[in-house]
Parts: structure tokens; C-alpha cells; sequence
């Protein structure tokens, strides 16, 4: 990558980089492969160390619709110079749990609107800007250790309100951002046990197996004792 890497470059890169194992692997995973090299996300991480910050090229490679380039493009942007515009054309672009995932972790829970943005695709129909929402809460409530307990009220709100999503990656996602915010602190874990009871005894069998799911981790002995040494320490 000496020279300064081009789209066109860093795309040849990945191209060399991939493997038919690697893209059956991803389609086994529920991944859509028809824009894929077939590299894993170990080797794209990889070569974005080797590449650096960069989000002109970050652009460029979104804009190549190429699932890896996309992947990649989250972690050479640099948070700072992102535009809202920016994201809010990306997350329409989702097309597959892991970008989804990625684009989440690696650049939209360190941009300043993050919070807004968890609550306003939380209510999206796409499913994985749906998904972009309770990702994000997941990723905030583990990474963004700044923020109190009632920081966290209206995530709950929105888990409890969208549980009856019954697609199979949103509701996932709910339940990951249930039983990460209630992995926070014993005061979150108080109100996402209180969440997670009332959605196991619902009506909407998605909202049955969120909550009974977040309720078995949440309230196990685990959890619970890493939340009072935690308190303690």
C-alpha cells in the first residue's frame, strides 16, 4: 500500500485476498455473496492497519458496493471528518448482518448523533436499518462507558416497543441490545430484568423469546455476581 492506496488498488488487494472457501463460509452464515472477494474480517482489519486513516478512500470503497471494500471503509474513515449525510446514505445500503454489525462497532458508535441515530432507525421497516438501530444500542451500551443508567431509558423503551418484530435479524439484535444494557450495571440490570419479564409473558412469540432469553442471562448467578464485583471494585 505504499504511495497512497486508490479504490482501484485496494480492491485488487481484497481481490487477491479472497477465496471461494471463504465466500461459502459466508453464505453458510446467512451473508449475501454476489458482491464478495470471499476475505475474511481477521485479513480486512488487516489490511486496513496497513492502509491508515483515510475517508476520501473510505468514500470511494463504500461507493464500490463490494461487501469486504464496504467493511473496509468503517475502519479507514476517520470518525471526525464522517458527515451525517454520510451515514444516513451508508445505512441504506445494508444489505447483510455482518455489515450491518460492522459499520455499528467500528464507525457509527463514535460519531456525536449515535444516540440519535439508535433511536431513529430503531423504528425503520428496512430490516437491517432496523437492525442498525439495536446494534448501535448493543455497541453504546458496552463502549460509550461515559453515559449514566438513565442515559439508557429510552433504549429500553424502544427494545419493549419493537419486540414483536418477528424477523429473524432484528429480533437478534433486540434481544443483544436487552442483554447488554442490562449487563451495564446492577441498576440496568434491574430494568432490563424488569423488560425482559414483561416481553416473556407477551403476546408476540418474538417478544416471548427476547425476553425469555435476556431473562435467563441477565438474572443468572454469572452476571450477577460480575455486576456486585464490579459495584464492589
Amino acid at each position: 500500500m505504499n504511495g497512497g492506496p486508490t479504490v482501484e488498488t485496494v480492491l485488487d488487494a481484497l481481490a487477491a485476498m479472497g477465496s471461494e472457501e471463504n465466500r461459502a463460509g459466508m453464505a453458510r452464515y446467512g451473508i449475501e455473496t454476489a458482491r464478495t472477494f470471499g476475505v475474511s474480517v481477521a485479513a480486512v482489519r488487516d489490511l486496513a492497519r496497513r492502509i491508515g486513516r483515510d475517508t476520501v478512500l473510505a468514500r470511494g470503497l463504500w461507493v464500490s458496493g463490494r461487501h469486504e471494500a464496504r467493511i473496509l471503509a468503517t475502519l479507514v474513515a476517520v470518525p471526525d471528518e464522517v458527515e451525517e449525510s454520510d451515514i444516513d446514505a451508508w445505512v441504506e445500503d445494508l444489505n447483510s448482518w455482518d455489515l450491518c454489525d460492522q459499520f455499528c462497532n467500528n464507525l457509527v458508535r463514535k460519531l456525536p448523533f449515535a444516540w440519535n441515530r439508535a433511536l431513529a432507525w430503531s423504528v425503520a421497516e428496512p430490516v437491517f436499518v432496523k437492525r442498525a438501530g439495536f446494534t448501535l444500542m448493543a455497541c453504546l451500551a458496552v463502549h460509550d462507558k461515559g453515559r449514566d443508567d438513565a442515559s439508557f431509558t429510552d433504549f429500553l423503551r424502544a427494545i419493549e416497543r419493537e419486540a414483536a418484530d418477528d424477523r429473524k435479524f432484528v429480533k437478534k439484535a433486540v434481544n443483544w441490545a436487552l442483554r447488554q444494557i442490562g449487563k451495564r450495571s446492577a441498576g440496568l440490570n434491574a430494568a432490563a430484568v424488569e423488560v425482559a419479564g414483561r416481553l416473556k409473558t407477551g403476546e408476540a412469540r418474538a417478544a416471548r423469546w427476547i425476553g425469555a432469553d435476556a431473562y435467563r442471562e441477565l438474572t443468572s448467578d454469572k452476571i450477577r455476581a460480575r455486576l456486585r464485583a464490579s459495584a464492589t471494585g
